[in-house]
């Protein structure tokens, strides 16, 4: 794929991914409870904490969509902490049977959203690299 496709498409998934930090994670409580609210039932003290974080992620997503060269380190962690996110919940998942539905929910999805991101974000040598070979008049 070509970089600036590539930077464009990263854009936009940096944006959807933004937007779904932002507002999502409390609605798809409402929507699905039981494939992304934990331990549904009764008052859950971490969601809101949750909610507080992804939403200040989705921020700073929506930011860096603006220049995503500029700002790989937090693209990065995006990446990272939504894997082990998503594999610490996973194994919850499978440990806890009334959990399991979260497979096919919260966990799905972070485990797509770092994939994509993933393969998406370019390495700082690509970007170095990038720079460097192009024309003077392109910069």
């Amino acid at each position: 794929m070509q970089y600036m496709t590539r930077i464009k498409l990263l854009r936009y998934v940096l944006i959807v991914l933004g937007l779904i930090s932002l507002f999502g994670v409390y609605a798809m409580t409402i929507i699905w409870p039981a494939g992304f609210l934990w331990h549904h039932g009764g008052a859950a003290a971490y969601l809101q904490m949750i909610e507080g974080i992804y939403a200040t992620l989705g921020v700073f997503l929506l930011i860096a969509a603006k220049s995503p060269e500029e700002h790989l380190s937090l693209i990065w962690f995006a990446v990272w902490s939504s894997l082990v996110h998503a594999v610490i919940m996973a194994v919850q998942a499978l440990v806890y049977s009334d959990e399991r539905t979260h497979l096919h929910g919260d966990v799905l999805i972070l485990l797509i959203a770092a994939a994509v991101l993933g393969l998406l974000t370019p390495r700082r040598k690509t970007v170095a690299a990038f720079h460097a070979n192009r024309p003077a008049n392109s910069k």
